[in-house]
């Protein structure tokens, strides 16, 4: 009776929300989780120092806390879209919820390195659930001439968040624990999780439910595992020594066999096809670098500071506020102008300030002084959402309904493989050369590769 009762008032809830506002209260729970889920990566670059002190880590073992949950998050994030075209989007999206809220809750308690990696892996797996749900719902709640806005203004409360998490990772690192940057995540997933309960009015799914491809899945795992160790253990181990050249080479063969996989099964993990759209493609590599782009500032630019600069966690909070109070400014204005203009000029341009900005960081940061990093951080902050939103527009918009929930994977799965690969490449960097500058030299570089290649491959009106 309780139970029915219980109903009733969610039923009485849903029906109270009028039409009109539905899509908001929608936009705002998502656009809040996927800030969520942002400001996990920021907190944890500027508590990462004292996390690796208080818990007797290595600086290539602390590297794994933020790598360990973006390698899940990438490895299983394709297999969350897939379910989200064929499993109701309300359950898959609640499941995710509870992972990620319970997993960040046991993450605050842990008690050495290993079992603080080992929850950061299951964080990683609420995430993959969440994250493609939260676009695909965010897309079907808006009409598609609308989505730009909706993206802009869903990216921007995440930019909020984005903003906030140096700040408020270094407040609670320094006065309070850095155990609190996990706990805070509960009690955001709950109000979260109400909001889609009331809000969220299931559609249902268009044609046969696809089937997930488990063989595809293990080799994914399997290559990325092997690669990422490779390239994040090639300092500690050695680059010329017979474990790395393996892992190395034996990763690269693995993620060889896994497209050959993709390309000859009925239902594949991703769809191949899908990436013979140039613009498409070109997409999701702006995608992929912007998030490299992201984790290069969040992470090593909060390392540069606390262990050259020697500021503490507090204000290496707000020495990256020039760059992240830029987002939130930028990410609405980013998406309007993109429906308006299209992806490929803001884009490209936006890819151009960012990838000179690290170059100017690299030339600058041998004096070992705060001021250059000033205008760098403005030009970071200010671009990067448009690095984001565009070919998150284009990238959904290029394919039917049916495979929002595919092609949002896809693009999430290569916005993960960029901070995965920019962890491991700019660790590997430091950890090998003992310096920062390598690390901003080729981010500025890698940008402008990435832009020549958009340049080619985007086409204006996409």
């Amino acid at each position: 009776m309780k139970q029915i009762t219980m109903f009733s008032k969610v039923d009485r809830l849903m029906l109270a929300i009028d039409e009109r506002h539905r899509p908001w209260w929608i936009l705002a729970a998502t656009g809040c989780v996927l800030g969520l889920i942002v400001l996990d990566e920021t907190v944890v670059g500027v508590a990462l120092p004292t996390i690796q002190t208080q818990l007797g880590m290595t600086q290539t073992a602390s590297h794994w806390i933020i790598n360990a949950y973006l390698l899940v998050f990438t490895c299983l994030v394709a297999a969350g879209g897939k379910l989200d075209d064929s499993i109701d989007l309300k359950k898959v999206f609640l499941i995710g919820l509870v992972i990620f809220g319970l997993s960040s809750l046991a993450a605050g308690f842990a008690e050495d390195g290993l079992m603080l990696i080992g929850l950061r892996a299951c964080q990683g797996i609420g995430a993959a659930l969440v994250f493609p749900a939260a676009t695909t719902m965010t897309t079907e709640a808006f009409p598609p001439e609308r989505r730009g806005l909706a993206f802009g203004i869903q990216g921007g409360i995440g930019a909020t968040f984005l903003a906030l998490g140096p700040f408020v990772g270094g407040l609670f690192t320094e006065v309070l624990s850095w155990r609190w940057i996990f706990w805070i995540n509960p009690l955001v997933t709950i109000v979260v999780a109400f909001i889609i309960v009331i809000a969220w009015k299931s559609l249902p799914r268009q044609g046969p439910v696809p089937h997930i491809d488990r063989l595809g899945l293990v080799i994914l795992i399997m290559g990325l595992s092997t690669l990422v160790m490779g390239l994040m253990q090639g300092p500690q181990w050695g680059w010329s020594s017979a474990v790395i050249i393996g892992l190395l080479a034996g990763g690269a063969i693995i993620l060889l066999l896994f497209v050959l996989t993709e390309l000859r099964v009925s239902e594949p993990l991703i769809e191949m096809d899908l990436f013979r759209n140039s613009t498409f493609s070109a997409s999701n590599l702006i995608i992929f670098m912007a998030q490299f782009n992201k984790l290069a500032i969040v992470v090593f630019g909060a390392l540069y500071f606390q262990q050259v600069l020697h500021m503490s966690p507090l204000t290496t909070g707000i020495a990256l506020l020039p760059g992240a109070a830029m987002i939130p400014i930028s990410a609405v204005p980013a998406g309007r102008l993109t429906d308006r203009y299209g992806e490929r000029w803001l884009c490209l341009g936006a890819l151009l300030l960012s990838g000179l900005s690290f170059l100017w960081l690299g030339f600058w940061i041998a004096q070992e002084l705060y001021w250059p990093f000033v205008p760098a951080l403005i030009i970071w902050g200010l671009t990067l959402p448009f690095l984001f939103l565009g070919p998150q527009r284009t990238v959904m918009n290029a394919v039917p309904q049916a495979k929002h929930g595919q092609a949002g994977g896809i693009s999430l799965t290569f916005r993960l493989l960029g901070g995965t690969f920019g962890v491991a490449i700019c660790g590997a960097a430091l950890v090998s050369l003992g310096d920062f500058q390598p690390i901003f030299f080729l981010t500025g570089i890698f940008s402008l590769v990435v832009l020549v290649i958009g340049w080619f491959f985007i086409k204006q009106g996409d």
